[in-house]
């Protein structure tokens, strides 16, 4: 499961979804989880959280998707568990890649046509793309290491 799923988030991304989309979708996937809100409930987070220069969407679909496996559903039940779990996904995206901050990551403001432009012309989906894929990884173990 760890191994397929980076590479179908990587094939969703390809296909048109964005990261966020992306990630949370091939997450849920390999957990045989269907939802017709899913990935929808991801879209707003993309592309740094609706193009604002936030959160790299790859992250925040990532912590949505350990809310799959980890996530309460009971107000009674703990939530350290799963806030553990995504404390450990940011740090090791950060140690990572430098950042989980999309215009630090992309070094374009998404919410600007110039930035838009900018990062087609340096074909930044291929960096997004390694992104995404990394951010499955880590969601998939995470989830996986503690459940």
């Amino acid at each position: 499961m760890v191994d397929e799923g980076p590479q179908r988030s990587g094939e969703l991304f390809d296909s048109g979804f964005c990261c966020g989309e992306s990630v949370l979708l091939a997450v849920a996937e390999a957990r045989g989880i269907r939802s017709e809100l899913i990935p929808g409930i991801a879209t707003g987070f993309c592309s740094g959280i609706a193009r604002t220069c936030g959160l790299c969407g790859a992250v925040s679909g990532a912590i949505m998707a350990i809310g799959l496996s980890l996530g309460r559903s009971k107000p009674d039940q703990s939530v350290e568990e799963t806030y553990d779990a995504v404390r450990e996904l940011v740090h090791s995206f950060e140690a990572r890649f430098g950042s989980a901050n999309c215009l630090e990551l992309t070094g374009a403001d998404l919410g600007a046509e110039e930035g838009q432009n900018a990062y087609r012309a340096n074909n930044q989906g291929q960096e997004c793309a390694r992104y995404v894929e990394e951010a499955t990884r880590m969601a998939i173990r995470l989830a996986d290491g503690r459940s």
